[in-house]
């Protein structure tokens, strides 16, 4: 899908880029398959720039808004923990001179 540049003039999308495009227009009745290509693609693939694009292209508002919330945002077990073991080190360290 087109975008506009910085300066106004209309750029072509890459063809990652428009491809999860139109996966996030037709979410969330996409396959398993396009639906872990979705995943793939925010987490190792799309840069911050392809991100912002697809966040202001109304034509996927809807779909983006759902697959963020259904799969990027929720914490998980393993966001909590990493969490937890974040705030154990700094007890540690913030406690070690009280133990001398």
């Amino acid at each position: 899908m087109p975008h506009a540049s910085v300066t106004g003039e209309v750029e072509q999308a890459s063809p990652a880029l428009q491809r999860i495009e139109a996966l996030l227009a037709a979410y969330p009745g996409v396959t398993h398959d396009e639906l872990e290509h979705l995943r793939r693609g925010f987490a190792r693939e799309a840069t911050a720039l392809d991100v912002g694009l697809i966040a202001g292209n109304g034509a996927v508002a809807e779909g983006y808004r759902r697959f963020r919330a259904e799969h990027i945002d929720p914490l998980t077990l393993a966001d909590l923990a990493r969490a937890g073991g974040v705030l154990a080190a700094g007890a540690a360290i913030a406690l070690a001179p009280a133990m001398w």
